[in-house]
């Protein structure tokens, strides 16, 4: 009985994702332009990003609006929360 085993090789996986440097020299060096290219686009764009949330950031808080001003001279301005309050000492633990 002829029995069929299948079994992945992974040697023609590797190779197809393996990074290796171009052996041309004007190779090598549109490769690296076209990285700095990259690299210099992602900086911009999060530049831009960065702007923006601070434009948004900012218009957010001109558009909400300003909290009243608290009166100073009412005895009790309104986000006050009036207590009486007591200090309580360390509880004691019986020893076994």
């Amino acid at each position: 009985m002829v029995a069929h085993v299948f079994r992945f090789d992974t040697s023609r996986l590797h190779a197809a994702f393996a990074p290796r440097k171009p052996r041309h020299p004007l190779a090598r060096v549109a490769v690296g332009l076209l990285g700095l290219g990259v690299l210099a686009l992602l900086v911009v764009f999060s530049v831009f990003v960065g702007i923006g949330m601070l434009a948004i950031g900012l218009a957010y808080r001109l558009t909400r609006g300003r909290t009243p001003a608290i009166d100073r001279r009412s005895p009790m301005p309104a986000r006050v929360v009036d207590g009486e309050y007591r200090v309580v000492g360390k509880t004691v633990l019986p020893s076994a």
